[in-house]
């Protein structure tokens, strides 16, 4: 099985900082990054001490890296998909992931219950 998350954005210098703006000027939003990085775009320091104990294997990707597999099993961005037997679905939509911004061991937790 394979789990990989999809922000609301895209890579790249030129789509960090559009998503920078973005988010600065209030009309870019995702809880994806929120829960990652926050204002921090080497990633915080809350979000890489949750991944030093958590067993889980997260691949995190931007929409524009995504495959179009992946983006078909998604209902909305930021999303969780998982790969299994060949077949991606999602296993935590926008709102879910919303509710784990600023805690990301209870989210690291909750992905490794769901797979």
């Amino acid at each position: 099985m394979s789990l990989v998350g999809i922000y609301d954005a895209d890579g790249g210098l030129s789509g960090e900082v559009r998503y920078a703006i973005g988010k600065l000027l209030g009309r870019g939003k995702c809880a994806l990054c929120d829960i990652t990085h926050g204002w921090n775009p080497m990633g915080s320091r809350s979000w890489k001490q949750a991944c030093e104990v958590s067993d889980v294997e997260l691949d995190l990707v931007h929409r524009d890296q995504a495959t179009a597999e992946q983006l078909a099993a998604a209902t909305g961005l930021p999303t969780i998909v998982r790969q299994q037997d060949g077949q991606w679905s999602e296993l935590l939509t926008t709102a879910e992931i919303a509710q784990y911004v600023g805690t990301p061991t209870q989210f690291l937790e909750r992905l490794d219950e769901l797979s």
